[in-house]
């Protein structure tokens, strides 16, 4: 099963660019940029990357990022991910950065824009890897201070593919940014939603009322059989991030992953590696985590592979061809 993972091309649909900063490539920046951190070492770092829930990670990932200032960070921290999808036969990105989490410390807007499209571009030319950015807006803030983000962004839509919603899931329902999201669409905007993550299936059913194009994991969609009846038949994707879920606690352990149930209910899920840095591995360690946990079969791997293509914002014909070369591969 290993072999067909790594063979299989794949779309990764749900990472968050901060949260791929590996620990050597932090110290090299901190330096660069003559910044302080609070670890003396790389291995202090990987020990701080031991959370019981969502918001302990957060408070580190947040930490980490503060040495991210200039547009050559922003570059070189999505040029080293992009290397690492290339290992993995990822072929297609659909990426989240947060730019509240840079403006709020006094980084422009514009300088993250113009650093993590460049990296972007950088590995469309060396690897031939395709992408679309996704401005996340941080759910702990206002909806007010969402808007004033969306206005920063204004210059730079053109190249964003769609918006979503990240950071604190507990307490900030999406029914919270029901006017940003209606704005974003009419902007022509697709639009995303964290939901089901720590937070009730109740987040779910609002993610949905609002009309999201596809759900940022979703694993409490399960436990309400109207809400697995709804995400199919608008035939929504899902994108399940195991070895987060496993970090984060918000599973106890991999045998109890939300995707081999996903994939006998008829969901359209697709595997993610989320924060790879914090949480142990990339696309290939996801799949072969819950390949293993779950004795997923060939056809079941498979089958997450043509999801995370078909669920992306791809046009159709390059979303047949990807499932083509699955299908071939």
């Amino acid at each position: 099963m290993k072999d067909l993972i790594a063979r299989l091309p794949k779309a990764e649909l749900h990472l968050h660019i901060e949260g791929s900063f590996e620990p050597e490539l932090m110290f090299e920046i901190a330096r660069r940029n003559k910044v302080a951190i609070p670890f003396g070492s790389v291995e202090e770092i990987r020990a701080a990357y031991r959370f019981s829930n969502l918001q302990e990670f957060l408070d580190i990932y947040y930490q980490g990022m503060n040495v991210l200032l200039t547009e050559e960070d922003f570059f070189d921290l999505t040029r080293a991910y992009l290397d690492r999808c290339a290992a993995d036969n990822v072929t297609h990105v659909e990426i989240f950065f947060d730019p509240q989490a840079h403006t709020g410390r006094g980084v422009p807007f514009d300088v993250v824009a113009r650093g993590i499209l460049a990296g972007l571009e950088d590995g469309k030319r060396r690897y031939g890897i395709t992408w679309h950015l996704i401005m996340s807006f941080l759910r702990h803030l206002s909806e007010e201070d969402g808007f004033a983000t969306l206005a920063q962004a204004e210059p730079w839509l053109d190249r964003f593919a769609g918006i979503g919603l990240d950071s604190s899931e507990v307490g900030h329902p999406p029914m919270k940014f029901a006017r940003l999201f209606q704005r974003c669409r009419e902007m022509g905007l697709q639009l995303c939603c964290h939901a089901g993550e720590e937070g009730p299936p109740e987040y779910v059913a609002e993610a949905l009322e609002i009309g999201i194009d596809r759900m940022d994991h979703g694993n409490r969609a399960m436990e309400d059989p109207r809400l697995v009846t709804e995400i199919i038949r608008r035939g929504l994707t899902l994108t399940v991030c195991p070895l987060s879920n496993t970090a984060l606690k918000v599973i106890d352990r991999m045998e109890r992953s939300p995707v081999k149930a996903m994939l006998e209910a008829g969901i359209a899920v697709t595997v993610n590696s989320d924060d790879p840095a914090y949480f142990g591995g990339y696309m290939n360690a996801n799949f072969e985590a819950v390949a293993d946990a779950l004795a997923l079969t060939e056809a079941d791997i498979r089958q997450l592979a043509r999801n995370s293509f078909t669920g992306s914002f791809l046009p159709e014909a390059e979303k047949a061809r990807w499932v083509e070369a699955v299908d071939s591969a």
